[in-house]
Parts: C-alpha cells; sequence; structure tokens
C-alpha cells in the first residue's frame, strides 16, 4: 500500500517527535555510557532501542507512552548492567568478553583466530591501519571486547602494563 491517509502521515509525524524528543531525554540523562559500544549488550540496546523507536513510529498498536517507557527500560537494563559488571568481578566475568592476544613477538596465536573466528588476513590488514608496513614493528595485536583491534609497536610493548587482562598473555 503506497497511501493510507492523511491521518496515518500525521500520526507518524506526531508520534515520531514526541518519541524522538523522550528518546534524546532518556539518552541524555542516562549519560555517555549508555550508547558506549563496549560489548554485545551495549551493542544490543542500541540496536534494540532504534527498534523500539521505528515500532512506536509505525504501529497503530503501540502507544508513544509504551514507546517511551521501552525506552526508559531499555536504558535502565543497560545501567542495571554496567554498574552490576562494575561493582562485581563475577558478573563482569559473565558478561563481558575479555580482550584476546591474537599476534605477539612476531608470531600468529593460531588457536586465538580460530576461537575468536579471525582470518590472519584481518591481523594484517590491523597492522597496516595501524601504521604498521612491517609486521617486525609489531609487539602485538590484540582483539579487544568491542571488537575492534589494537596494534602495539615494539617500541611502546616492552612495558606491558596494559595488557594484564588479555586472555593469552603472556604467551605460554
Amino acid at each position: 500500500m503506497f497511501f493510507e491517509s492523511w491521518i496515518a502521515l500525521a500520526r507518524v509525524l506526531l508520534v515520531g517527535i514526541g518519541a524522538y524528543a523522550a528518546l534524546i531525554l532518556v539518552l541524555r540523562v542516562s549519560g555517555k555510557r549508555t550508547l558506549s559500544k563496549m560489548n554485545a549488550f551495549d551493542l544490543v540496546v542500541t540496536v534494540s532501542l532504534g527498534s523500539s523507536l521505528a515500532t512506536v513510529l509505525l504501529s497503530k498498536t503501540v502507544a508513544l507512552a509504551e514507546g517511551i517507557l521501552a525506552f526508559a527500560l531499555l536504558v535502565f537494563l543497560q545501567w542495571l548492567v554496567a554498574w552490576l559488571s562494575v561493582r562485581s568481578q563475577v558478573f563482569r566475568q559473565i558478561i563481558k568478553a575479555e580482550p584476546s592476544l591474537l599476534f605477539f613477538d612476531g608470531k600468529m596465536n593460531d588457536a586465538a583466530l580460530r576461537r575468536e573466528r579471525v582470518a590472519p588476513d584481518e591481523v594484517l590488514a590491523a597492522a597496516r591501519s595501524g601504521g604498521f608496513s612491517d609486521l617486525g614493528q609489531v609487539w602485538a595485536i590484540v582483539l579487544e571486547t568491542d571488537g575492534k583491534f589494537s596494534v602495539i609497536g615494539r617500541d611502546v610493548g616492552e612495558s606491558a602494563n596494559a595488557m594484564h587482562n588479555v586472555a593469552g598473555y603472556p604467551p605460554k
């Protein structure tokens, strides 16, 4: 169907403005951490908020108040997960992945590559993105909890004080 009615269009316009304003307000109140992509749960909240906004806009059976409650509930649950993970080591281990050492001191970590489903070419691409054309200049490449690669050069890698929570470090 191409066009239903002017009333339906007006509803989308009015509810859209209200839902968007409510979403912005809820996100501002909840803080910057709400939309960060630190782990899979943060990504789920971001996608869920978008899906909820679309549902409120396009479904005549979902009232604006229900949509606002859905926004608030998703943000609260994300806040609760973040709050618990900061305060409980056990909860943090259940909820969050740990970074993985994919490359170290000139060698690919084949077991970690398989476990994380990363191809060696992706590790090479990460090195190039980090400004390294020679793997001899790279001390370590880490797959972070948000799916990004960290490339650590030999000149800064030896102190390794940021590597304590990386799975596979130090290599055996």
